[in-house]
């Protein structure tokens, strides 16, 4: 099994906010409040589980959550969190390798379309948007392409970084928009910070 970033685990956080200080970590929890109570969460590539402490202060118990990492060294990391109340289970693997239920309300991907080519990016979304119901939210975070160079030389920069250490082999953003207007989602609330680099979205599936 692929053990994604197992060899950055220790300080990947740290890494994070030297290089952009809390913007990451803000832009994964942007739409937060779009979780109801007793919603049934998927968090697909959550890390360290930062995110899951954000959701416990909204909503300290009644959700289900399902948390799916490949690194077993993040899963790890995670399971120490504060959940409150909340159901976690935790799941180490890739996600695509996972057989999911089809009863989601709300499906989380902070940061994991990144680290996928154009083709694994639609398997992998054909394979999570089958696991979301009607009417089902996605809480979409990851990077941008801008056309601006400074964006295009880090972006390069940690592919290489990241390619080095964890075997990450992409080296391009998969085209997202496309995917979701394929798959008949619709925009509800976009944000954006690092003039347009990172990118908040909350989808409907319709």
């Amino acid at each position: 099994m692929n053990k994604g970033y197992d060899n950055v685990s220790w300080f990947y956080d740290r890494l994070s906010r030297l290089v952009f200080g809390n913007k990451l970590h803000a832009a994964e929890c942007y739409f937060l409040s779009a979780i109801m109570p007793a919603d049934n969460i998927l968090i697909a590539g959550g890390g360290s589980g930062l995110i899951l402490e954000d959701i416990t202060k909204l909503h300290p118990r009644g959700l289900s959550i399902t948390y799916i990492d490949a690194s077993p060294k993040m899963i790890a990391l995670a399971q120490q969190r504060n959940a409150g109340d909340n159901k976690v289970s935790f799941i180490t693997s890739p996600v695509q390798n996972i057989k999911l239920s089809s009863d989601y309300d709300l499906i989380i991907t902070p940061f994991l379309f990144d680290n996928f080519t154009g083709q694994t990016a639609a398997e992998v979304f054909k394979h999570l948007d089958r696991s979301l119901h009607c009417n089902g939210q996605w809480l979409y975070t990851d990077f941008r392409n801008t056309g601006r160079a400074k964006h295009g030389l880090l972006l390069k920069s940690m592919y290489m970084f990241f390619g080095t250490l964890c075997g990450i082999r992409n080296s391009t953003l998969p085209d997202m928009d496309m995917l979701f207007a394929q798959h008949a989602y619709q925009l509800k609330k976009e944000s954006s910070s690092m003039n347009g680099f990172v990118a908040s979205m909350e989808y409907i599936k319709q």
